[in-house]
C-alpha cells in the first residue's frame, strides 16, 4: 500500500480522521463502509468510464504549449481539464459520486461551492440522473461568480446563499453540513474537494485520479517518457492537485508543486496561503493545516479566486507539505492576473483564476532547458472574465 494512502481511520500521517457530531455519524459511516466496494464494483466502473468518455469528454488533451515553453525556458504541457463538460475538473468527481449516491439509495443531493464550478458540476449530474439538487454558496461568491449561479439555476438546482462569516466557501460548507444533519436518510452530500471527514478526501482523490492516469499515458505517447520532472497544480481544498499528483505520489523523481493563493501577500492579513500561515487544527470534519488565531478561531482567508479562498487544505496535502513530498508555493492576486493574461495571449487559452496561480508559479521554479513540466489547467476562465476585464483594465 502506498505511503500516501489513508489508514483505516482515514489518517494521512497526523492529518485526516473524522471529527463529526454524533448526528452525522450514520451518514458518514454508511459511506465509509461501502465506498470502496462500490468503486471496485464492475458495473460501477463500466458506467463511470462510459460517462467520463461520452458525457464528460475524457480523455482530456495533454497540450504541448510551445510559446509558454519558450517563455519559461522548459517544455510545458497543459493538461486540459478546462475542456471537460462544464469547464473544469469538478465533473470527474460529481459523475462518480452521483453513481455512488444512487447505489446508496439517495434521492436528494446537496453540495457546497466556492467558484461555482463544483456547484455547476453537481447540478449537471443531478439533471442527468433526475435527482433534487441544492447548492450552498457564499453570498460574496454568488456576487462574483454570477455566470455560474445562472448556470446552476438553468440546470434546475436551488442555490442557497450562505450569509454568515465571510460569506465564502467555508461558510457554504458549514451550511451544507447543517442541511445533512437535518436530512440524514435521503440525502447525499457531494463534497467538491479532498476535504471533510474520512472517507471524503480519499473518495474524491480516487475519482480525480483519472487526471494523472491519463497524464502518464499521454506523456509516454508524446514525449517517450511517463514521468515529467514537475507536476504543477493550484490548491485551495485541493481536488485538482490530488488528481494530478495521485499516480506520481510514489515516484520520487517527479517533483510535485502545489500552488496556494497568497492574496495580497502572505504577510498582508489578506491571504489564503495555508501551509505558510496555518497550523494543525480541525475544520469541516478532519484534522489538517488551518489558518487560525491564538485562540483557535479560524482566520478569514482572502484570494481574488473564489476556488482558492479557503482557510485550510485537504489532509492529504497537509501531509504532503509536512513530509515535504510536495513543494508548496504562494502566488499573489496580481501575479495570477498577469499569468492569466500571459497564457491567454501566448496560447489562446483563457484559464480560470485558480489555474492562473499555477501558471504564475512557473516563474518560481528553477527550470532547466531539458525539464518537462505538466501543469494541470483545472478550469476555463469564462467565469472570471468580469474580474479580468476590471483588474487588468481591459474594459
Amino acid at each position: 500500500m502506498s505511503h500516501y494512502q489513508p489508514d483505516a481511520r482515514g489518517y494521512y500521517g497526523p492529518f485526516g480522521g473524522a471529527f463529526i457530531p454524533e448526528m452525522l455519524y450514520p451518514n458518514v459511516e454508511e459511506l465509509r463502509a461501502q465506498y470502496l466496494d462500490i468503486l471496485a464494483d464492475e458495473s460501477f466502473r463500466q458506467e463511470y468510464q462510459q460517462l467520463l468518455r461520452d458525457y464528460v469528454g475524457r480523455p482530456t488533451p495533454l497540450f504541448k504549449a510551445e510559446r509558454l515553453s519558450k517563455h519559461f525556458g522548459a517544455t510545458i504541457y497543459l493538461k486540459r481539464e478546462d475542456l471537460c463538460h462544464t469547464g473544469a475538473h469538478k465533473i470527474n468527481n460529481t459523475v462518480g459520486q452521483i453513481l455512488l449516491a444512487e447505489r446508496l439509495g439517495k434521492k436528494r443531493i446537496i453540495a457546497e461551492t466556492g467558484a461555482g464550478q463544483h456547484g455547476v458540476a453537481t447540478a449537471t449530474v443531478c439533471a442527468l440522473r433526475g435527482l433534487e439538487c441544492i447548492v450552498y454558496m457564499g453570498a460574496v461568491d454568488m456576487e462574483r461568480q454570477k455566470p455560474n449561479v445562472a448556470r446552476m439555476r438553468m440546470l434546475g438546482a436551488e442555490v442557497r446563499p450562505a450569509v454568515s462569516g465571510s460569506q465564502t466557501l467555508k461558510d457554504a460548507t458549514n451550511e451544507a453540513i447543517r442541511d445533512w444533519i437535518s436530512n440524514p436518510t435521503d440525502t447525499h452530500y457531494i463534497i467538491g474537494s479532498v476535504v471533510g471527514p474520512h472517507p471524503y478526501p480519499d473518495l474524491v482523490a480516487r475519482l480525480q485520479a483519472v487526471i494523472s492516469e491519463e497524464m502518464r499515458r499521454q506523456l509516454l505517447e508524446q514525449a517517450g517518457r511517463e514521468l515529467p520532472d514537475y507536476v504543477v497544480a493550484c490548491v485551495g481544498g485541493g481536488s485538482n492537485a490530488a488528481g494530478a499528483f495521485y499516480h506520481f505520489l510514489d515516484e520520487p523523481a517527479v517533483e510535485l508543486v502545489a500552488v496556494e493563493a497568497a492574496g495580497h501577500g502572505v504577510d498582508s492579513g489578506k491571504s489564503a496561503a495555508t501551509t505558510v500561515l496555518g497550523r494543525p487544527g480541525i475544520i469541516h470534519g478532519s484534522r489538517t493545516l488551518l489558518m487560525q488565531d491564538e485562540h483557535g478561531q479560524i482566520t478569514e482567508p482572502h484570494s481574488i479566486s473564489a476556488g482558492l479562498d479557503y482557510p485550510g487544505i485537504g489532509p492529504l496535502h497537509a501531509f504532503l507539505a509536512d513530509s515535504r513530498r510536495a513543494r508548496f508555493l504562494s502566488i499573489t492576486d496580481a501575479d495570477a492576473l498577469q499569468a492569466a493574461q500571459l497564457c491567454s495571449r501566448l496560447e489562446g487559452i483563457i484559464p480560470a483564476l485558480e489555474s492562473a496561480h499555477a501558471i504564475a508559479a512557473l516563474t518560481a521554479l528553477p527550470l532547466q532547458a531539458d525539464d518537462v513540466v505538466v501543469l494541470n489547467l483545472s478550469g476555463r476562465g469564462d467565469k472570471d472574465l468580469e474580474t479580468y476585464l476590471r483588474e487588468l483594465h481591459l474594459a
